[in-house]
């Protein structure tokens, strides 16, 4: 009778539920390592106070480097989605990244080949590249698109041999130097810690190809949504001025563990996606924001699984504003031979 009652149970469950609890058990008798994935919910460094300074983030270098990631992962748009983008630009604009003429003259390589260059060269990289190839291979994810994999070449260099030379001219070591003193995650938290641990690069994950939104009146819609998260920011405005008294602090050890914990990323889930879901627009503008949401954060988690594809058992470090740590957690740990690391054991 006990079985037919458990029968009885799964049967009324929705179709959707029991399909996903089936698949979230297709991996228990998995052979070889599982993959260990951290999701680490960050501030954005650029909108950090005047009186912050990079060496606060050193207590996190320090328990990020314990985790020993063998993939790092940043919240910037790789260069293959610069390169579609500059060829449909009808549909993604002609400001869709950044431009890297600078670097594509220096080089001699458009952002294709660049791309093209920089996957061979990562293909053969040496355990113990020289400063020749560090500085080729830098200049070389510049004209890619990729200034924090640059930086991360960069700062394996000794002192004395960050110079041109190799493709890298003036103009592109001042870049490179520039990106020393730029609050940025991608560079003081995840370049850093790359170099530090001797990877060639860290992969940038982002994508807004899907969020892109094709509205007729783009004010109209940011509009709704600013009123829609507006309505529904009480709880979040207590936590805003937590974090803000946090990021005063010389450590900010304390302020990733707060951003990180479950509670306090559940109030940002909330003024962020539930506030827009009950806002209120005769075109639904605000369910349409959703949607785009959602569309980027499935594709960054795509882009997330395939640097690890062939690599079962990988470390990885996924370094992401925190708004979308809540997702990545859900929908990474759902995919097989993976397991979400929890950031709480990592930082305490």
């Amino acid at each position: 009778m006990r079985g037919l009652h458990w029968l009885a149970v799964i049967a009324a469950l929705p179709v959707a539920a029991q399909a996903q609890g089936h698949l979230a058990t297709l991996d228990r008798d998995m052979v070889g390592p599982r993959s260990q994935v951290l999701v680490l919910g960050t501030v954005h460094l650029r909108y950090m106070p005047k009186s912050y300074n990079p060496a606060a983030l050193n207590g996190m270098l320090d328990k990020l480097a314990v985790f020993k990631p063998s993939i790092i992962t940043v919240e910037n748009e790789p260069g293959e989605d610069c390169d579609l983008a500059a060829r449909q630009p009808a549909k993604y604009g002609k400001d869709y990244c950044p431009t890297n003429e600078a670097a594509q003259a220096a080089t001699g390589l458009d952002l294709t080949a660049a791309i093209a260059e920089a996957y061979q060269t990562l293909k053969t990289w040496p355990a113990q590249p020289t400063p020749a190839q560090r500085r080729r291979l830098a200049a070389v994810f510049l004209a890619a698109n990729e200034p924090a994999s640059a930086y991360v070449q960069w700062l394996q260099l000794p002192a004395p041999e960050r110079r041109a030379g190799d493709l890298l001219d003036d103009a592109l070591v001042a870049q490179l130097q520039r990106l020393a003193s730029t609050n940025n995650e991608s560079y003081q938290l995840a370049a850093v810690l790359a170099a530090r641990l001797g990877l060639a690069r860290v992969h940038a994950v982002d994508n807004h190809t899907g969020d892109r939104l094709d509205v007729p009146d783009i004010k109209a819609l940011v509009h709704s949504i600013e009123g829609a998260w507006a309505a529904g920011s009480a709880a979040s405005k207590v936590q805003q001025k937590q974090e803000d008294g946090l990021k005063l602090a010389d450590d900010l050890l304390p302020l990733y563990r707060l951003i990180n914990d479950p509670a306090a990323l559940a109030v940002e889930a909330d003024a962020n996606v539930l506030a827009a879901m009950r806002g209120k627009s005769p075109e639904h503008y605000p369910q349409i924001w959703v949607a785009g949401w959602e569309v980027r954060n499935l594709r960054m988690v795509a882009n997330i699984r395939e640097t690890f594809r062939e690599q079962p058992g990988a470390r990885v470090l996924t370094i992401v504003g925190s708004a979308h740590k809540s997702w990545f957690d859900a929908w990474l740990g759902q995919l097989q031979g993976v397991d979400i690391v929890n950031v709480a054991d990592v930082l305490r």
